[in-house]
């Protein structure tokens, strides 16, 4: 097995890389959020200026990259990649390196590295296996390509434990958002084949097996201790949908139960705010998930950065239409407003904004 060390794509991005501060557990943090800072304990504390958090997934390491341009453009505080950023599908370390190489060499990225704070979760194909999960036997190794590749610094918490997820706060106290960056692969089970009932469409079915997880017992019990902690506003980074509807393909709608899960754990915490982010499917759009007991739960899918679908699944709980050409996504948050407000946008590689939705905070409450 050959192992790698971090300076190996450190060296390539250095070439290209200003000295500024290094962030928490990811790019060079070339803004100005500053991602740890909790300031403001113990007296009132001015609104902050709009925060802007911009998403994308599924970029093919081979091909060109103009989107990231217009990330760049549209300034944001934060980049989150969300799965899907090379494609690498081996059981080979060394070909997996060189697929991240790939990206790292790219003046695309290379210009997004240094304008922004950028972090990052995997999916099944930077993972290492299509649709893969825990069984998939090289997830240790492939757990050091990747974060050596995002530079990920040796004391962090996501080299202390099995998988990757992890959590980070920006902002003072009463204006904190909490960014929780899950692990969709090292713990999942498998999932269970449509086969040939035709109630079922695609390549999977819902799975009513109560042992069956997505997150694995570990990283449940951290994410409840983290949505109990103090935040006005929580995205989830996912890398597989959340909101939606049953399609077929891979999606928390496949194990339903563990869905659920989430749904009781946000409100059994008491956990306002929660806004997931999703990649994966090759077309961008914004989900709104209504459950009992809890304020709706929208999921922002921004998919893909260099790849596209031939065509957009049925979503029942979509809001507006689709967009099928390349996109990123953009979360505002206007702190400078009595209410909050919270804008989600899809930008597509034309410079359009393709989808575009607007709530309050107040509106991400649990009921009394």
């Amino acid at each position: 097995m050959t192992r790698f060390s971090p300076l190996v794509i450190g060296l390539l991005l250095a070439a290209c890389t200003a000295t500024e501060d290094e962030g928490p557990d990811g790019g060079q943090g070339g803004g100005s959020a500053g991602s740890t800072a909790t300031g403001g304990e113990g007296g009132s504390v001015a609104p902050p200026a709009a925060f802007r958090v911009a998403l994308g997934s599924c970029s093919y390491q081979h091909s060109a990259q103009p989107i990231l341009y217009d990330v760049v453009a549209a300034a944001p505080d934060l980049f989150v990649y969300l799965g899907d950023n090379i494609y690498g599908d081996t059981l080979d370390m060394g070909i997996l390196q060189a697929q991240y190489n790939a990206l790292a060499i790219k003046r695309e990225f290379q210009t997004l590295w240094n304008a922004t704070e950028v972090l990052a979760v995997w999916d099944d194909h930077d993972y290492g296996q299509n649709d893969a999960g825990k069984s998939y036997p090289m997830k240790e190794e492939s757990k050091q390509v990747f974060l050596d590749f995002w530079q990920v610094p040796a004391d962090s918490d996501r080299r202390q434990h099995e998988g990757i997820y992890t959590a980070h706060t920006f902002g003072p106290e009463g204006y904190r958002l909490q960014l929780l960056l899950l692990d969709m692969r090292t713990f999942r089970d498998d999932l269970v084949p449509a086969g040939n009932d035709p109630q079922f469409k695609n390549d999977y079915q819902p799975n009513d097996d109560p042992s069956a997880t997505m997150l694995g017992d570990a990283q449940w019990i951290w994410l409840e201790e983290q949505l109990q902690q103090p935040a006005q506003v929580r995205l989830i980074a996912s890398s597989t949908q959340f909101g939606i509807s049953y399609n077929g393909y891979e999606a928390w709608a496949n194990v339903p139960h563990e869905r659920q899960r989430m749904v009781d754990l946000i409100r059994d915490t008491n956990a306002h705010g929660v806004i997931f982010m999703s990649g994966d499917v090759h077309y961008g759009e914004l989900s709104k998930l209504e459950s009992a007991g809890v304020y709706p739960l929208y999921d922002l899918t921004s998919s893909g950065l260099t790849e596209t679908w031939p065509w957009v699944e049925d979503n029942d709980n979509r809001i507006g239409d689709a967009e099928p050409r390349n996109n990123f996504g953009v979360i505002d948050i206007d702190w400078q407003m009595e209410d909050p407000q919270i804008d989600f946008r899809i930008h597509n590689i034309d410079g359009e904004v393709a989808i575009q939705h607007t709530i309050s905070l107040s509106e991400l409450t649990l009921p009394n």
